[in-house]
């Protein structure tokens, strides 16, 4: 099923999605000029944009963490932006009362991975009558999300779309399954890969989270391959002093060459036959073979 954010529609047969900014909001300068180059990037290029930063990140590892701006500054700086460069914004949403003075501002209100089974929540951010992003939860099948999904949809709301963001096994570290990609597609509703979260070393860093932004092109350009509806990134001006998630941000100023190869892949990927192996066992030419 298609989604649509505003007059963008998501889904197969669409211009690609991109959901990229930086992980929190800092200032209302990195946000705006980040916005503003993603926005000429979108037009350069020929891709649907939403842009995305966070009033709050709530799940820091320590305490002491700097969150964010908060809901009631930074839902007033996302609407700035919104008006004055003519784009779809996203934000996290953790707690139900965020959801209605949120999404009265947000074109897609973004449910964070350790929230995904959290009813009130889904269930409020589906009443916004806005998008709903659904990060799958590092602890969750790939095939289970389809309950979060009917949370939403049951509330009323269909444009719902789910993100995958690796699977956790523990000591600081996280592992992407590309079957969980055409496995949540099963569902109906649009995918997107989160590329910077999947390189993440949540606590890696002691008190703080790491990451392995090397390894992002490698593992967004598989994705494209597996076949996804978009591509969910953080991207700062300066990785190495962003205030949350540095080490698995994107630099601006590589981001035009990053999405430059990801739309080659996935224009290749749309024009390939679908393939649904589900026979099961050898091929009759290989049985009994020895």
């Amino acid at each position: 099923m298609d989604v649509r954010i505003g007059s963008i529609e998501v889904g197969p047969g669409h211009p690609l999605l991109i959901i990229a900014g930086p992980c929190v909001i800092e200032d209302w300068d990195i946000t705006y000029n980040t916005a503003r180059a993603l926005k000429e990037l979108s037009v350069k290029l020929g891709f649907s944009l939403v842009f995305k930063s966070s009033f709050d990140k709530a799940n820091r590892t320590s305490v002491d963490s700097f969150r964010g701006v908060g809901l009631e500054k930074g839902i007033a700086m996302l609407a700035d932006i919104k008006k004055e460069l003519s784009v779809p914004v996203l934000s996290d949403v953790h707690e139900a009362d965020q959801c209605s003075p949120a999404g009265a501002v947000l074109d897609v209100l973004q449910i964070p991975a350790f929230l995904c089974r959290q009813t009130d929540l889904l269930v409020a951010a589906a009443r916004t009558g806005k998008a709903v992003n659904i990060k799958k939860g590092q602890f969750v099948a790939p095939g289970d999300m389809k309950n979060a999904v009917k949370k939403v949809v049951d509330s009323g709301n269909k444009n719902v779309m789910l993100t995958e963001r690796g699977t956790t096994f523990g000591y600081n570290n996280l592992v992407v399954d590309m079957r969980s990609l055409p496995i949540m597609r099963e569902t109906g509703y649009p995918v997107i890969f989160d590329a910077t979260h999947s390189v993440q070393l949540p606590g890696g860093g002691g008190d703080v989270s790491s990451g392995q932004r090397q390894f992002v092109p490698h593992l967004v350009r598989a994705a494209m391959a597996a076949g996804c509806d978009g591509v969910f990134m953080e991207v700062h001006p300066d990785p190495e002093h962003a205030r949350s998630d540095g080490p698995n941000q994107v630099s601006l100023h590589q981001v035009e060459q990053l999405i430059d190869q990801i739309l080659k892949v996935h224009q290749l990927v749309s024009t390939l036959p679908d393939l649904s192996l589900t026979g099961k066992g050898q091929p009759q030419s290989l049985a009994g073979r020895s």
